[in-house]
């Protein structure tokens, strides 16, 4: 198998291998390109029968598309990432040359992307009506109803329907979910919150399962948030890929690795805005008590593998309304959301709280709630 490419970026500078999902070409990676070649040369590839890849009708898996990518590849050591099927395509790799990947980055994808039924009829309906036929679901499910598009749209109209009903057919047999833990690169997992095409639980088992893994999640983006929300994605990937290698070292992290690790799931649970407006009020005074719950709390705490963020957000959610931390609360509903709960979800975490932490509790709780959501409502308009 013979994959189209292409190579950008300083012909010195480390290599970084980039895959698209299924539908699309090597262009999806465009918003991020001008960032990413200033520091690394960039291998982007189409999937058969997309781009300028020749039509494979049948007959191949995620494995064997995993040894195609490697065969461009010339640089014992690389990153590689992608999106969705890409990203399925990316985690093969890491499995299966682990020696090789020094950073793995996992985009809106999944170890296992649902049951084979669905994906086995998305296949023989293309085979019998063409990729037109997907249009109206697929845009649905790329991006959030507000968003346009339609350029990527648009790379659906060349795509071989038989390839692109073999790649289902690879999708419906892939399953990664038991190797992840193999996987010793050091891994970025980026979530679309409005994603139904590969939901926050998956991307969760993703980052619980792969050692180290951090995982963020954009708001208010959908199945390709690279394309819906380029800033962000850009800004993790990069900071990502220019982060130094801890995972090749030895011995347990330091507590500088610890703080570090611990601030970037801040960051994810709670925002960059908000983050940013503690470490500006920071003083001498709160600094070391600063540094201490950056560390215990958000990373020996909330990185600990047994729990999945949405559990620990509805966990802290009940802990607040019971000890009355109300300004804590504000904060915690927002991060509920940017962890995957729904409103409704936050709903029946607080009607709990009545019957276990007390009635004015919950009653001041849903208050706060309130406010909080009716703020977020006027910050997106």
């Amino acid at each position: 198998m013979k994959l189209h490419h292409r190579i950008d970026g300083p012909a010195d500078a480390p290599l970084l291998v980039l895959g698209p999902s299924l539908g699309t070409t090597m262009e999806i990676w465009q918003p991020q390109l001008p960032t990413l070649t200033d520091s690394w040369r960039v291998l982007r590839y189409d999937l058969p029968g997309h781009g300028g890849s020749a039509p494979a009708a049948a007959g191949f898996t995620i494995d064997d598309l995993a040894r195609a990518v490697l065969d461009l590849v010339e640089t014992e050591r690389f990153a590689v990432g992608g999106i969705s099927l890409g990203g399925a395509i990316a985690t093969t790799i890491a499995t299966r040359a682990r020696h090789r990947v020094r950073k793995l980055v996992l985009c809106c994808t999944s170890a296992k992307f649902g049951e084979p039924g669905p994906w086995l009829g998305r296949a023989a309906l293309v085979r019998g009506k063409g990729v037109a036929a997907l249009v109206p679901t697929l845009k649905a499910r790329w991006f959030t109803p507000d968003f346009d598009g339609q350029w990527v749209m648009d790379m659906l109209a060349e795509v071989d329907a038989k390839s692109y009903a073999a790649c289902c057919e690879a999708i419906a047999a892939f399953d990664l979910t038991r190797r992840l833990g193999e996987i010793t690169a050091p891994t970025l997992v980026v979530a679309g919150s409005e994603d139904p095409a590969t939901p926050l639980d998956q991307a969760l088992t993703l980052a619980n399962n792969i050692p180290g893994a951090f995982l963020t999640v954009v708001p208010r983006a959908s199945h390709l948030a690279n394309v819906e929300r380029p800033d962000a994605v850009t800004t993790a990937i990069a900071g990502h890929l220019l982060s130094d290698d801890t995972s090749e070292g030895s011995g347990a992290p330091n507590a500088d690795e610890r703080l570090a690790a611990g601030m970037r799931t801040r960051r994810e649970v709670l925002g960059d805005a908000h983050v940013d407006r503690a470490v500006a009020a920071t003083t001498d005074l709160t600094r070391d008590f600063q540094e201490f719950i950056t560390r215990y709390a958000w990373d020996e705490i909330w990185n600990r593998p047994g729990l999945d963020r949405r559990t620990r957000s509805c966990i802290t959610l009940t802990a607040l309304v019971a000890g009355g931390h109300l300004e804590e609360l504000a904060m915690h509903v927002r991060a509920a959301l940017r962890n995957g709960l729904t409103r409704d979800e936050i709903k029946e975490v607080l009607l709990q709280t009545a019957v276990y932490c007390g009635v004015p509790a919950a009653n001041a709780a849903f208050a706060v709630a309130r406010r909080t959501l009716a703020d977020i409502d006027a910050e997106g308009r």
